[in-house]
């Protein structure tokens, strides 16, 4: 994949970087990381410049998470409430915590989002739960270009820094990947941790 990927944006230039990058927000699988530092190490040798590479690179990753955004719109909670009408007995969620996990993303899904998108894999998927609880699109837009231009800003650079060694910042991703993944499923944990506990503690004093 890595070499199609490479083969693709030599051939096209700016619009081959925005086409991988919009893919990828839309097939996660593909490496934003490959593509983000070869269009650096390209500013090297061609008339591409960092500016221009990030900005094409944020405006694909834009492109890409307002299509997810899309289709969380499409997978609203109505849907998920006949869902869990239907297996919540099996899955032990109720309607009610469907609503206060609404509630907790539309509090704080902003950051969510942000902090979310400089994360391999679930930069793009984020986007799925913001249309779901309907967060506000111009917010989401906002937070999203945010995160995004960070995370293209530093592995643009490290490309065009390292050059012909641009794919040595592959091996650290794969470690910043797994850490990152590792601290999600920590955070998701705890989280389940203190949701049931609370509704343990609500349980019992109704």
């Amino acid at each position: 994949m890595q070499e199609w990927i490479v083969e693709v944006m030599e051939q096209y230039g700016y619009i081959g970087i925005f086409l991988m990058i919009a893919l990828e927000n839309v097939f996660p699988p593909i490496p934003s990381e490959v593509i983000l530092t070869f269009g650096g190490f390209m500013t090297t040798y061609t008339n591409l410049t960092v500016p221009g590479v990030v900005v094409v690179a944020t405006a694909g990753s834009v492109a890409g998470g307002i299509i997810l955004y899309g289709v969380g719109r499409l997978l609203n909670v109505e849907r998920l409430e006949a869902i869990v009408e239907r297996w919540g007995g099996i899955l032990r969620v109720t309607k009610e915590d469907l609503h206060k996990a609404t509630d907790w993303f539309n509090r704080y899904g902003y950051w969510t989002v942000l902090f979310c998108r400089m994360v391999p894999l679930v930069r793009s998927l984020i986007s799925i739960p913001a249309g779901m609880s309907k967060m506000d699109f111009r917010l989401f837009l906002l937070f999203t270009v945010i995160g995004t231009a960070l995370w293209n800003v530093i592995l643009v650079s490290l490309g065009a820094v390292l050059g012909e060694s641009w794919d040595k910042i592959l091996e650290f991703m794969d470690v910043y990947s797994h850490i990152a993944y590792a601290a999600i499923g920590l955070g998701i944990i705890l989280f389940v941790f203190w949701f049931y506990r609370k509704k343990r503690k609500s349980g019992g004093a109704a």
